[in-house]
């Protein structure tokens, strides 16, 4: 019998990105209107780059209305203790197999950009500004959604704190687990937006974000960054680990 592969033989695992873009490029085709195939009337459906840039242009329109929608003050639903969701899934870009658990005694939020005061902060400095808790629900792209309680510091409190410029475009995250992502100013100062220290009473364990993670509850849940390194201010756009594939960059809830 003849050998048809003299090396080792290839998974679907080692075409994952590629099938990944496939699945996300027939996703936006067919969710297109009316209005945007008009936009591509001119544009063979073969050639990536004509309709990646289509697809983006339409992308970035759909987030300019978003945030236009977005309302500082209005609140996304909040629940009580009888509705949360028992053993809260863990949700990452791998499996939890995966996970690198962070030292919390000598971790430290890096800051730059737009900021007055870029000294590192610990956890314990953290747990020295006003605390507040909420039970909200996390909504994932994928399609499930789930309701826990977090506790930490409201965001607005931090960013007043260090000085930070409210007046910026965007607060872009980077994390110990190799993830980016990068949110808008508004909802940075939404008053449910909060640094959450604490699950369900407790420290955040690993599989929830330890020791950080930034909690939003009108935003989906991949713009809820965890294990959270650093953070910038700026008006130089970040991107994002699954903003930079295609995925809506404001993704409200």
């Amino acid at each position: 019998m003849r050998t048809l592969f003299s090396g080792p033989r290839p998974s679907l695992r080692d075409h994952k990105p590629n099938v990944q873009l496939a699945e996300r490029r027939l996703f936006l085709r067919g969710g297109l209107s009316i209005g945007a195939l008009s936009l591509l009337s001119g544009c063979d459906l073969t050639d990536n780059e004509q309709v990646d840039s289509v697809l983006t242009a339409i992308s970035r329109l759909n987030d300019r209305a978003q945030a236009a929608l977005f309302s500082r003050t209005t609140l996304a639903p909040t629940y009580t203790a009888a509705d949360i969701t028992p053993n809260f899934p863990f949700n990452a870009y791998y499996a939890e197999s995966k996970l690198r658990p962070v030292d919390g005694e000598h971790w430290k939020l890096e800051l730059a950009g737009r900021i007055a005061d870029k000294k590192p902060w610990t956890l314990a400095d953290l747990r020295t500004l006003p605390q507040e808790s909420q039970i909200t629900r996390h909504i994932c792209v994928e399609g499930w959604s789930a309701i826990g309680q977090w506790s930490g510091v409201p965001f607005r409190t931090f960013l007043e704190r260090i000085g930070a410029d409210t007046k910026a475009a965007y607060i872009g995250f980077t994390c110990a687990d190799d993830y980016r992502t990068s949110i808008d100013m508004a909802t940075a100062l939404h008053p449910q937006t909060i640094i959450a220290l604490d699950y369900a009473g407790a420290p955040l364990p690993d599989r929830y974000g330890y020791p950080i993670k930034l909690r939003i509850p009108t935003k989906l849940g991949f713009k809820n960054p965890k294990q959270i390194l650093a953070m910038t201010v700026t008006n130089d756009y970040p991107g994002g680990y699954w903003e930079d594939q295609g995925y809506n960059w404001f993704s409200g809830s």
